[in-house]
């Protein structure tokens, strides 16, 4: 009895390969839990569709998927003098984001991250007559920018990248290979057509690991049934409950990451409104679970176990079995699985 990650393995690489036509070239990206999928999963996908590259988040997921992938390892997050070192072969690839991290990697392959919109790290614009000196002493792999997802200022991402191409090349700087995240394919087209002689290589996880919700789906097993009339008293902190139903354990707790959301950005008012309304229902032990029953989004009983939740299904609706299944509508990036079932 597990909480299970389906995969519809035939659609999921169809939306993979699409990604891949759009992107020639991309450089996907395994970072944090892997996407949802696991290091070790992805990294045999992108071994699977010839990827020569690959994106990981730290140092230390480039040390546990090193020995699960033979290609280069990108680094994504920025060196910093002080950092603990970590042994890794010379396939891996730093990012660094600053003119001292260059001159503290004499020797090592580096990607030298620009201050984009983001305003999140790189190296800015006055300091590039700097990168000089500094690039003798590496193995220059490219520059890099990571740009915002939204533009509510109405500016244009190719006008970015074509100014930052421009400051490169006024800076006499080698513009051989330019990483990029956050273009879309036209985008990335007009940037090639711009300048052929550079190598555009978007890096991507989300799009091409989750860009088709249909071909996952997570599924939480019932565990357990029991029937509560109105004032029965359950759970840890024996609350009472509201009216007759059923209570379900079924699979999938905080060690899963159920219940632990991550915030989102809201726009317009009806998202606003119900994040409110949410908000007020939880001052009153009111929260709805991730699990789904009979077509309904079920209330949590109590708040989820380490491994397991407790729901409330009201009289009014069928009975759920143990062995039954209940779909979960789990954010990838924040979940772990007990199991993958391939279908």
């Amino acid at each position: 009895m597990a909480l299970s990650l389906y995969v519809d393995t035939a659609r999921w690489r169809a939306h993979q390969k699409s990604v891949l036509d759009q992107f020639p070239g991309l450089v996907p990206v395994c970072k944090g839990n892997g996407y949802g999928f696991g290091h070790e999963r992805l990294a045999d996908e992108a071994i699977r569709f010839g990827s020569d590259t690959l994106a990981v988040g730290t140092t230390y997921e480039a040390a546990r998927i090193k020995d699960w992938f033979s290609g280069d390892l990108l680094v994504l997050t920025p060196f910093r003098r002080g950092e603990e070192p970590v042994p890794l072969p010379d396939r891996v690839i730093r990012s660094v984001s600053s003119v001292d991290g260059v001159h503290a990697l004499v020797g090592a392959r580096v990607v030298i991250e620009c201050m984009s919109s983001m305003k999140r790290h790189g190296v800015k614009e006055e300091e590039l007559g700097q990168l000089h000196a500094a690039i003798e002493d590496v193995r220059l792999e490219g520059f890099a920018l990571h740009l915002p997802l939204d533009r509510t200022d109405g500016s244009d991402a190719v006008e970015e990248v074509i100014t930052w191409m421009d400051r490169l090349r006024a800076a006499r700087l080698p513009l051989h290979t330019m990483f990029v995240s956050h273009l879309r394919s036209e985008e990335l087209a007009r940037l090639r057509q711009q300048f052929p002689q550079t190598r555009f290589r978007a890096r991507i996880g989300t799009r091409l690991w989750l860009g088709d919700h249909e071909a996952t789906e997570y599924r939480g097993a019932v565990l357990d049934v029991t029937r509560v009339v109105k004032g029965d008293r359950f759970g840890y902190r024996q609350q009472k409950a509201a009216s007759d139903g059923w209570l379900v354990v079924v699979a999938g707790g905080t060690s899963h990451g159920v219940g632990l959301e991550a915030p989102k950005a809201l726009h317009g008012v009806m998202p606003r409104a119900k994040g409110v309304a949410r908000a007020g229902l939880a001052t009153v032990n009111r929260n709805l679970s991730p699990f789904v029953w009979a077509g309904k989004q079920r209330w949590f009983a109590e708040p989820p176990h380490m491994q397991v939740s407790i729901l409330f299904v009201p009289s009014d609706a069928q009975e759920p079995k143990v062995g039954d299944e209940l779909v979960a509508h789990l954010r990838h990036t924040t979940t772990q699985f007990d199991r993958l079932v391939d279908r």
